[in-house]
């Protein structure tokens, strides 16, 4: 291997570190991103206001408040120099009040002379040590003395101590002669409007929100086949305009339904009708092997047709109510008993759940009839979370072929040697069933059962 060779693959082996720590932190940074439009319209709001605000404060910082503190400690430093230059030039004042009285009259400084010892240790460091950098490097710049300087121990005054040669000047200024302390007033003044800003746009944020949220509920409620009373478009004007949007289409799908059922209560009648009059006509004729067999076909044409119709109109016309899910649970497995199938039924959490309440047994019931045809023992499991209801029917028949699953949902579909085939199946029962749960919002699949037959489970949203 060559080392043009050893460098393309050390390369290579660079560029996939990085790429899985790109793609590593892409998605932390997904995973922490808020997932809510107000989460994400308010971050769109905060995130330029936080990066304005700091970058204003770091100019502010930088240009006004390092520079004018700096210059207030030099002009400070200057001051105490001239004094010392005093003090040198000046020895025939032995009680030194001349240079107190000029720096108290004319530099607004309090002046003092200890005896020559060593200066105090370093005292702590504030957190926020400007000034002591400022003031440090000048005096360090301009005296060149020994010095010590205690910025914390009294809040409105700075102490200064120098080592001359016979003595040590201790030195009391005003904190605001050597350091901007007003600058302070502006960071609480940009905290302060930042916060109000802030405030102003949660409450603008959240009146805008609102319509989004109801508009989905709605949606959310209508696919669940509820009723959706005293939604309004509200908001903004798209926001409106979608509202109307989905009103309209409320009323289409609503009117198309309606449409739908009366036609086939039409169909119903004038078919019954028919059905009704060969029942009739063959009572009329006696009995006979013949005319048995055709009463047989009437019984099982107007069984036929019931099933079509139901699965036709849906049940789209009933109410959603509170409905009691273990009290369903029971009645099913009461019904299978009856029919001497060996059942158990048992239901987990809190067993209120709004549904449409003949729809959604009829649905149950498909499923278990579907698995008494061709087992001995049923089990009917339910189970309710903060969000969706879960039941699941379990069998020990034959079950269904894994590629067949979804084949027998399909409408008239007969599998030859399936279990939903009986004599007078129409091969509805599972179309009507998912088209049920599905018009709950939710869905019904099938799976392997630990019975060793086939799971039909039905999951839909509470």
């Amino acid at each position: 291997m060559t080392t043009l060779d050893i460098g393309l693959a050390r390369l290579r082996s660079a560029a996939g570190v990085v790429s899985s720590s790109y793609d590593w932190f892409t998605r932390w940074l997904k995973g922490m991103m808020p997932t809510g439009l107000y989460g994400r319209a308010l971050l769109i709001i905060i995130t330029p206001m936080v990066v304005l605000q700091s970058v204003v404060a770091f100019v502010f910082m930088e240009r006004h408040w390092n520079t004018v503190t700096r210059r207030l400690s030099a002009a400070v430093t200057q001051d105490i120099s001239a004094l010392i230059d005093v003090y040198r030039a000046y020895p025939q004042d032995p009680e030194r009040l001349t240079i107190r009285r000029i720096a108290l009259e004319r530099l607004g400084l309090s002046v003092d002379f200890l005896p020559v010892s060593e200066l105090p240790p370093p005292g702590p460091k504030p957190f926020f040590s400007l000034l002591d950098q400022a003031l440090s490097q000048q005096i360090s710049q301009q005296i060149r003395r020994p010095f010590w300087i205690d910025t914390v121990g009294r809040s409105n005054l700075v102490e200064i101590r120098i080592r001359l040669d016979d003595t040590v000047m201790r030195v009391f200024a005003q904190r605001s002669a050597a350091y901007a302390s007003n600058s302070e007033i502006f960071l609480w003044w940009m905290i302060g409007t930042s916060l109000v800003l802030l405030f102003v746009a949660i409450l603008f944020l959240r009146n805008q929100i609102k319509p989004i949220l109801r508009l989905a509920d709605a949606a959310e409620s209508f696919g669940k086949g509820r009723d959706v009373p005293g939604f309004k478009p509200r908001g903004a004007r798209e926001v409106r305009r979608a509202a109307q949007a989905f009103i309209e289409m409320k009323r289409r799908v609503e009117r198309t339904i309606e449409q739908r059922t009366t036609m086939l209560a039409g169909v119903s009648h004038d078919l019954r009708t028919i059905l009704t009059r060969f029942k009739l006509e063959l009572a009329l004729l006696g009995s006979g092997p013949e005319i048995d067999a055709m009463k047989k076909d009437v019984d099982e044409m107007g069984r036929m047709l019931e099933a079509y119709l139901a699965f036709a109109r849906g049940d789209l016309g009933e109410t959603s109510a509170p409905t009691d899910m273990a009290a369903f649970l029971d009645e099913l497995k009461a019904d299978a008993e009856r029919h001497g199938h060996k059942t158990g039924a048992v239901f987990y959490g809190h067993p209120i759940v709004t549904v449409r309440p003949a729809a959604f047994r009829r649905c149950l019931g498909n499923l278990v009839s579907n698995a008494a045809r061709f087992a001995k023992e049923i089990s009917i499991t339910g189970h309710r979370d903060h969000r969706w209801v879960t039941i699941s029917v379990d069998d020990d028949g034959p079950g269904i072929p894994p590629e067949m699953r979804e084949e027998v949902f399909r409408p008239f579909m007969r599998l030859d040697d399936a279990r939903n085939q009986d004599e007078g199946n129409t091969g509805l029962g599972l179309a009507i069933a998912r088209d049920i749960a599905r018009s709950h919002g939710g869905d019904i699949t099938l799976g392997d059962s630990p019975m060793g037959g086939l799971r039909a489970t039905v999951r839909v949203p509470v």
